[in-house]
């Protein structure tokens, strides 16, 4: 009973890591339609600025540097980089996810240049230490994960539900072209979009590299990932979809590395694609994942 409580905590901590990541892809596509390969490079450069810049500024000076620096680049990136290649026209979106593989790759290899074969301290607060809960064991750093990301998703939720941001936002989600002839500011909007999703990245991998991870490394990024198939399952386009879908991952993750022993007929490192096999088990079942609808073509 007790390896399955922690199990499930160490699960529902990865699961609210992977919601601010998996988030982060709902917001982009809603606001822009692109598909954000670029999204664990900009994960993997907030952690970077953190781990850096803590020394001297502190953890807490430094998080907000590296949020706010991560989010400028994720921004400049969509105004100056997307936008200027195909405007905010929605056609050109599918061009402008593939632009998004070409600025992973360069942001990628100079991180992991500068980054080469280390593990880098973040410096956060909670170090290695523990918490006893009940007859659970559980690492502070994944106690802070979940509390931190409920607080945070929260605001998200409410930025759009009560914001003329997040209304705009969804009018344009919902119809672009209509949206612009009511005076939405379809470039402000989904640029500011962008920073935020990038804020929620660097956010993340401060998670991700904490205790009881060895640190941030250069595969970091990679492993922010698994928050991708979380908002497939959970529609692509909706925010509760992208938090049930990066629960369900995080807990199958955690289940079958707890149980790998028990699961050993189905090979090792299948903790690896756990992830993605349930995605595509729900995808056979939902084609438009837990939380899509059937979209409208207009002919």
């Amino acid at each position: 009973m007790t390896t399955f409580l922690d199990t499930l905590f160490n699960g529902l901590a990865l699961g609210a890591v992977y919601a601010l990541v998996a988030l982060g892809f709902v917001i982009i596509f809603k606001a822009s339609g692109v598909m954000n390969f670029a999204h664990g490079s900009l994960l993997l450069l907030g952690g970077y600025l953190t781990a850096v810049l803590h020394d001297d500024l502190g953890f807490a000076a430094a998080l907000a540097v590296s949020v706010l620096v991560t989010a400028a680049v994720a921004g400049a990136m969509d105004r100056f980089l997307l936008q200027a290649g195909g405007g905010a026209d929605p056609h050109a979106a599918h061009v402008q996810t593939i632009v998004t593989i070409g600025v992973d790759i360069v942001i990628l290899t100079d991180l992991s240049r500068r980054i080469g074969g280390d593990l880098l301290s973040l410096g956060d607060p909670w170090g290695d230490s523990v918490s006893a809960l009940g007859p659970v064991t559980v690492a502070d750093s994944r106690i802070a994960a979940i509390v931190v990301s409920a607080a945070v998703i929260a605001g998200v939720f409410a930025l759009f539900r009560y914001t003329s941001w997040g209304l705009s936002l969804r009018a344009a989600a919902e119809d672009v072209e209509a949206a612009s002839l009511m005076g939405v500011r379809l470039v402000r909007v989904r640029m500011l979009a962008w920073c935020l999703a990038g804020a929620l990245a660097a956010l993340a991998a401060v998670f991700l590299a904490a205790f009881p991870a060895p640190g941030l490394e250069r595969t970091t990024g990679q492993i922010a990932l698994k928050a991708f198939p979380a908002a497939i399952l959970g529609g692509m386009a909706s925010p509760p979809g992208a938090l049930a879908g990066s629960l369900l991952i995080g807990l199958t993750e955690a289940l079958v590395a707890g149980y790998q022993s028990e699961l050993h007929v189905l090979g090792e490192g299948f903790g690896d694609v756990a992830p993605y096999a349930v995605m595509v088990l729900v995808l056979l079942v939902r084609p438009t994942g837990l939380f899509g609808g059937k979209a409208a073509v207009r002919v």
